[in-house]
């Protein structure tokens, strides 16, 4: 099991992703089961190994996140987490809104928490 300390809250998350492999340009399908600022965790039977760079695209709301990443861990055959690595700004921008719907904190109409800092 994984017992590294997170850098960030995980979330529940449901979404498609489709992760590519950087190195054989090969493609699968899976489902994204939590969510966080600095990475996800997958469920696909067959995980890939520790340390393997992909390409990942997740698909929620309309939207599309995308980011190179690399397994960080893996589940034998039930999912794997994986870290993002290089995210663009509008990305993060997408990424910080749909953290902060599973977050299950208010919005307000500009997209930030309700209420005053």
């Amino acid at each position: 099991m994984y017992d590294k300390p997170r850098r960030s809250p995980r979330h529940p998350f449901i979404a498609i992703a489709e992760i590519a492999h950087r190195e054989s340009g090969g493609r699968l399908s899976c489902q994204v089961a939590k969510l966080s600022r600095h990475g996800c965790y997958i469920e696909v039977p067959n995980t890939l190994p520790i340390g393997r760079e992909v390409s990942i695209k997740i698909f929620a709301e309309s939207e599309c996140f995308a980011s190179t990443a690399r397994v960080v861990y893996e589940l034998a055959n039930s999912g794997m987490g994986l870290g993002f690595e290089e995210v663009s700004s509008e990305n993060q921008a997408l990424l910080n809104q749909w953290l902060l719907k599973a977050s299950g904190k208010p919005v307000n109409n500009e997209g930030g928490q309700d209420g005053s800092a």
